[in-house]
């Protein structure tokens, strides 16, 4: 989605998420520390009794955790899983894409910076709260106390290998029994975007959707003459009287996440918006709670 205008200083990050990546991480333990004081743990005395799965050996896992009996039958090492183990994992998600490092002067960060804080919080919690926590496609699940350093170095080197990411997640990693939250702004074609959830929901994973949007794209104030940028690319649109096109706009936006939300609530997924100039402890709290909660809560609702 493309969004500039001349009357309107915006902004877009002129360094790199793993320059950023340190503020990021002192961010994210701040929220996560002002919502652990009201959120209880729920460490479980062991890994689980009933045995759930084999699976593949990850890289940087303890091997001790290698069943050497069931190795033995293939040429690869093998994990068993117990059934707790397979239930708390939590796998997360956020879109390093060119349209999330876009901030309008409404917000006071822009939407990658939000969804990483977010991101790096949430695992802070899970952890805390005896799970285990992955970013997917770029960690094993893991249960240490430095989740928040091990996953903003995980980043810190992927974009350095790959720079941006695609729009939406891969689901390879993600396993039955465990759940996903995918954090980002959505805005790739509705169809897409619903494929990729009913992927992981075709995997048995719980899941919660939380789109992030900045003020301007929710209000879009623009009036009179408006040129229009897009976020990756030279693509541009100049618009004589840009308040003309609002009322379509924000239509279509509607029909945009309606698609999306009605996808999560078929599912049995959870979604959520939030909006940059909200709060996000608030969106944290609230999207833990519908972690925790008996069964995901399918209605749109800012977060």
């Amino acid at each position: 989605m493309a969004q500039a205008q001349p009357e309107r200083r915006i902004r877009q990050e002129a360094t790199s998420l793993a320059q950023r990546l340190p503020g990021l991480v002192v961010a994210a333990r701040q929220v996560a520390h002002t919502l652990l004081h009201g959120v209880h743990g729920r460490r479980q005395s062991g890994p689980g009794e009933s045995f759930w799965q084999f699976r593949p050996f990850i890289s940087g896992e303890p091997a001790a955790r290698v069943d050497w009996r069931r190795s033995a039958r293939e040429n690869r090492a093998f994990v068993r899983e117990r059934e707790w183990e397979a239930s708390h994992i939590v796998w997360i998600w956020f879109d390093r894409s060119p349209s999330m490092a876009f901030a309008s002067d409404l917000a006071p960060v822009a939407k990658i910076d939000r969804a990483a804080v977010l991101a790096l919080a949430l695992a802070e919690i899970a952890v805390r709260g005896g799970e285990r926590a992955g970013l997917i496609g770029l960690t094993p699940p893991l249960a240490s106390r430095d989740v928040i350093e091990r996953f903003a170095e995980a980043l810190a080197a992927n974009e350095r290998l790959h720079g941006a990411s695609g729009p939406l997640p891969p689901v390879a990693l993600v396993k039955a029994r465990s759940r996903a939250v995918l954090i980002g702004d959505f805005l790739e074609p509705a169809p897409a975007v619903v494929e990729s959830i009913s992927a992981f929901a075709a995997r048995g994973a719980e899941g919660q959707v939380l789109m992030i949007a900045d003020p301007i794209e929710e209000t879009f104030p623009f009036v009179g003459h408006t040129e229009f940028l897009a976020a990756a690319g030279a693509d541009r649109l100049r618009a004589p009287r840009a308040q003309s096109l609002r009322a379509d706009y924000l239509a279509r936006l509607s029909a945009h996440r309606e698609m999306i939300r009605a996808a999560c609530a078929t599912r049995g997924w959870g979604f959520a918006l939030h909006r940059t100039d909200q709060s996000a402890s608030q969106a944290l709290l609230s999207l833990r709670a519908r972690l925790a909660g008996p069964e995901p809560i399918s209605a749109a609702r800012s977060a």
